[in-house]
């Protein structure tokens, strides 16, 4: 008489060396993505130091050049080449007026941008276009723009729109007082410290 063995099936499955393998890329992989978040969040920090400086740096030699500020000059429409008329001139008051986030081009504000890109001081278009006179973006979204005696700066101020709480942090940390409402660096908050879940303009004094 024949005697069948039983049909044994060979288990298949991970052995605790190839799971600990997994588990150390899977650690590499998503180290990797932090780091490189990490690299990108801080590279957008630096642009808006950046910005501030090249800002500052283009009106300053706009004054230097002219003898006025930018937005301000009430001779910028017979000073460059391109599409001006005399609305693009400002009172020559001294100060560059209107909100740093007006969509008015008859704000000094907003013709600051378009002086500055006549200049060759700052890339744009020099027309008759919105485009002309529209405030750059910041690395984070927001614009920049340029306000007269914000919060309780003093002067004309750098301003950086819808900056993350926890990035506003970071610039205060690295530049001021880390107090929103003082010092050289503020924001639209009264408060004595930022809302990591919140979003501000963040004004430099120039």
């Amino acid at each position: 008489m024949k005697m069948e063995l039983p049909n044994l099936r060979k288990q298949s499955g991970f052995t605790l060396v190839e799971i600990a393998i997994v588990l150390v890329i899977i650690g590499l992989l998503i180290g990797g993505v932090l780091k490189g978040r990490e690299m990108i969040t801080n590279a957008k920090i630096k642009r808006i130091e950046n910005d501030f400086s090249g800002v500052s740096a283009a009106i300053y030699a706009y004054q230097d050049r002219y003898g006025s500020l930018p937005g301000d000059d009430p001779s910028a429409s017979t000073r460059f080449s391109g599409t001006w008329a005399a609305a693009d001139n400002g009172n020559g008051n001294g100060n560059i007026d209107g909100r740093w986030n007006s969509t008015n081009n008859g704000n000094e504000s907003r013709k600051i941008w378009k002086h500055l890109r006549g200049a060759g001081l700052i890339a744009g278009p020099i027309d008759s276009t919105n485009a002309s006179y529209q405030q750059p973006s910041n690395s984070f979204g927001g614009l920049v723009g340029i306000d007269l005696a914000l919060y309780n700066l003093s002067g004309h101020n750098v301003v950086f729109g819808e900056i993350p709480g926890d990035i506003a942090q970071i610039l205060e940390a690295r530049g001021d007082d880390g107090v929103p409402s003082s010092g050289s660096i503020q924001s639209d908050n009264t408060q004595t410290a930022y809302n990591i879940d919140s979003r501000y303009d963040v004004g430099f004094r120039q």
